[in-house]
């Protein structure tokens, strides 16, 4: 089995590349690369002291679920561009990539062009962070927590569209009841998301799916980059929800909200 994969270089990004190389012959990883350092240096975010206080925060709980940076295995050929470079490689160029038997995309930028409309017609598979229809865009898990939903982090795992996070839903993947960490909480759910998704492909579960469309008047939140700001981590970080708050919320999920839901 072969499978291509479309990421980034956190190491969030290369855990998911080391548990599809574990279930494959071999994987194609094509890596945006972003700053290994987020907060510290100026890239996707822009550099202040509040960035880098609250990217320490997610630096670590990502270590402390993730581990750090580290090497891919020996069945993994990889392709690393720089960040938002993706949609301007010519097919040409990854062909070899685009036979596999599976394409999986988590962290990367906004496909568009001749590579959406060829990963769209071999049923390209998408790791949204966040719920939905509830939550899209960007940061969606950050945004649950800012307003006061813990219940609501987690990721949607569905097929690649045209649109932002638009594609038709196979399912939700939750972080386990128990985090009462708001960072570990997104860590856990990327970590659910990518056992859950890895499992269902490994036991050919992924085809008993059935794609559910999203229903767009359900969204409560769309966000962009640039609406985390400052100001918006400044007092993100100043309340902070509580250990109870969380697990409370998290533990009254109302299941009814997601599609088949798995926790993995």
């Amino acid at each position: 089995m072969k499978i291509t994969v479309f990421t980034s270089n956190q190491p969030r990004h290369v855990t998911l590349i080391k548990r599809l190389a574990d279930i494959a012959d071999e994987v194609y990883a094509v890596q945006e690369c972003h700053s290994a350092f987020p907060g510290k240096e100026k890239g996707f975010y822009k550099k202040s002291d509040t960035m880098q206080e609250y990217f320490s925060h997610v630096l670590n709980a990502e270590e402390e679920v993730f581990g750090g940076l580290s090497f891919t295995p020996e069945n993994v050929r990889t392709l690393a561009l720089k960040a938002g470079e993706l949609s301007l490689v010519d097919l040409t160029s990854l062909n070899e990539a685009l036979q596999s038997d599976y394409f999986i995309v988590f962290g990367a930028s906004y496909i568009k062009g001749a590579l959406c409309d060829w990963l769209v017609s071999r049923g390209a598979i998408n790791i949204h962070m966040g719920i939905s229809p509830y939550y899209r865009g960007n940061s969606c898990n950050f945004w649950a927590i800012h307003d006061g939903r813990p219940d609501l982090v987690g990721a949607t795992i569905h097929r690649l569209g045209k649109g932002l996070d638009s594609g038709e839903m196979l399912f939700h993947a939750l972080p386990p009841v128990g985090v009462t960490d708001p960072f570990k909480l997104g860590m856990e759910a990327v970590n659910s998301a990518q056992k859950s998704l890895v499992h269902t492909i490994d036991t050919g579960k992924i085809h008993q799916f059935h794609p559910v469309k999203q229903d767009s008047t359900l969204e409560m939140r769309y966000t962009r980059n640039q609406d985390f700001t400052d100001q918006v981590a400044r007092s993100y970080l100043d309340n902070l929800p509580s250990k109870k708050d969380i697990l409370d919320s998290v533990k009254n999920r109302d299941t009814t909200l997601f599609t088949k839901p798995i926790i993995m």
